[in-house]
C-alpha cells in the first residue's frame, strides 16, 4: 500500500496520473495547503520541503520508504513497477533528461506564471511577462520535440506523465496551443487515456472554488526559513 500525500495541482497530478497507470494500491491523503497543513511535522518527515506531493511506499523491499518531489516519486514508482521508463541506454538517458527538463523548466515556469495570472492579475506586468514568455518557450521546445513523435520518448512513460500536466492547464495560463499543432495533438493523445482521466479527477472535490481569503494567503505565499521554522 501507498500512502499518497496529494493536493489537486499539476504536480499531484503526475504522481496520480502514475499509480492510476500502474494500477498500484493506493490511499489517498489530503493535504490542506491553504489550511498549512504541509507545515505539520509529521508531514515534514516526509516532505521536508513542505510541498505536495509525497508518498510512503510501505511495500518496498527495506521496509516503508518516504519519497518526496514529484519527478523522485516518479522515478520511485516506475523502478517498483517496472513500467514506464526505459531501463538502459539512450533511451534511459534521454528520459531521464526530459524529467529533469520538466522539474526544472516546464514546472517552475509554469507554476510562478500560474501565480501571477490566478493571485496576481494586473500587478506586476514584468513579472507575469517573464514566467508567460519562459512558459511560451519550453512549449515551444516540446513542440519540436514532438515532431513526427506520438510522444515524448519512442514509447509513452513517466516523461508524458510529468509534462501533460503542465500543458493541460496551458489555455487557463493564457497560451491557447494554436500555434504548436504537435503539442495540440499530443495533449489530446494523453487526456484520452483512461489512468489519466482517473487521475485528474482524483480528489476534484477539493479544488479551490474561490479566491483564497487574507489568512490562506499569508499561509499559502511569502513563507521564510523563519516562518516555516515557527508553524512547525
Amino acid at each position: 500500500m501507498i500512502d499518497f500525500y496529494y493536493w489537486p495541482t499539476p504536480n499531484g497530478w503526475k504522481v496520480a496520473i502514475m499509480l492510476e497507470e500502474c494500477s498500484l494500491p493506493y490511499r489517498m491523503i489530503p493535504v490542506n495547503i491553504g489550511r498549512g497543513d504541509q507545515f505539520k511535522p509529521e508531514f515534514l518527515s516526509i516532505s521536508p520541503n513542505n510541498r505536495m506531493p509525497a508518498i510512503v511506499d510501505h511495500d518496498a523491499p527495506e521496509g516503508p520508504v518516504p519519497v518526496f518531489e514529484s519527478g523522485a516519486i516518479l522515478l520511485h514508482l516506475a523502478e517498483r513497477s517496472g513500467r514506464f521508463l526505459p531501463r538502459r541506454g539512450r533511451a534511459r538517458k534521454e528520459a531521464l533528461e526530459w524529467l529533469f527538463w520538466q522539474v526544472g523548466n516546464l514546472g517552475p515556469a509554469g507554476g510562478q506564471l500560474s501565480h501571477f495570472v490566478n493571485y496576481a492579475p494586473g500587478e506586476h506586468p514584468y513579472a507575469k511577462k517573464r514566467y508567460a514568455d519562459e512558459y511560451n518557450r519550453c512549449l515551444g521546445v516540446l513542440e519540436r520535440r514532438l515532431e513526427g513523435r506520438d510522444f515524448i520518448l519512442d514509447e509513452y512513460s513517466i516523461v508524458d506523465m510529468a509534462c501533460w500536466p503542465w500543458v493541460l492547464i496551458a489555455k487557463a495560463l493564457g497560451q491557447p496551443l494554436d500555434e504548436f499543432p504537435n503539442l495540440a495533438r499530443w495533449r489530446q493523445t494523453v487526456k484520452e487515456r483512461p489512468a489519466v482521466q482517473r487521475g485528474v479527477d482524483l480528489g476534484k472535490e477539493l479544488r479551490r472554488r474561490a479566491p483564497p481569503s487574507e489568512e490562506e494567503r499569508r499561509i499559502l505565499f511569502n513563507q521564510t526559513a523563519k516562518s516555516v521554522r515557527e508553524r512547525g
